[in-house]
């Protein structure tokens, strides 16, 4: 989506707004001893109370308001109901609504109580890469501009990218065009224009970065047992620089 209309970026403003409460107040309920599966349900009572749709139940096939993904739970990962969360977990909470026609998307990882050095190492890689590669996100610049931030970031730390999972453009309808990979290289790509609203994310994998999908057709895991982290914000492309309209910045990484 490019924005061209007043009224478009209302619009898409009042949804990221609403989109940025319900995941703050699900983020406050990772705790030891919660199971994935009630925060999902507390994030469908959220969008009731707004008035706003789940985004992900749009999708074919899937049929809760969130994903939420555990340790070596890259992405895609269905809320379980049955293990609850234990200290140390790295918990990715990936939310999107839908608010008169328009659509968000974003994620944010969050660490419960007490975890290792090497557990921060990968968060401040993750949160790290997603954010280097949003400083690129301006009008004239390419979307392997962004994709070259992001290996660098993680293999800086020691780490790599999921490959087969793209950030991308969003707006009326949840993936729009361009994609946006965790890799590339500087200058190649699709071309980023003026008020494009897009969602830049990159999973950060402790392993070689290879993954595969579990037998429930969603959860996606890495190959090697490593815990992955995720960070997602939706960002308007503008000629002097990306404005990030899901502002998660300043949060706790660890939930005590």
């Amino acid at each position: 989506m490019t924005i061209k209309k007043p009224r478009e970026e209302k619009l898409i403003r009042e949804a990221t707004d609403i989109s940025m409460k319900i995941l703050f107040e699900l983020g406050q309920n990772v705790r030891k001893g919660v199971l994935t599966a009630d925060i999902d349900s507390l994030a469908d009572e959220l969008c009731k109370k707004y008035r706003v749709k789940p985004a992900f139940k749009e999708v074919p096939g899937y049929s809760n308001a969130t994903c939420i993904s555990v340790n070596d739970e890259v992405l895609h990962g269905i809320p379980n109901q049955k293990r609850p969360l234990e200290v140390g977990d790295l918990v990715k909470i990936d939310f999107g609504i839908i608010h008169k026609g328009y659509y968000t998307d974003h994620c944010w990882t969050f660490a419960v109580e007490n975890v290792s050095k090497e557990d921060m190492k990968l968060l401040k890689a993750s949160k790290e890469a997603t954010e280097n590669a949003v400083q690129q996100a301006i009008a004239g610049n390419y979307t392997g501009d962004l994709g070259y931030q992001m290996t660098k970031t993680a293999r800086k730390y020691g780490f790599n990218t999921a490959k087969e999972y793209v950030g991308h453009g969003i707006g009326k309808t949840l993936h729009d065009y361009p994609d946006i990979p965790s890799y590339g290289e500087k200058g190649t790509g699709d071309f980023l224009e003026n008020g494009m609203v897009v969602c830049v994310e990159c999973q950060v994998i402790d392993g070689s970065g290879k993954t595969f999908v579990t037998s429930n057709g969603w959860t996606v895991k890495s190959v090697e047992g490593g815990k992955a982290g995720m960070y997602e914000y939706m960002v308007l492309i503008r000629d002097d620089g990306p404005e990030v309209l899901t502002p998660m910045f300043d949060w706790p990484i660890v939930i005590k």
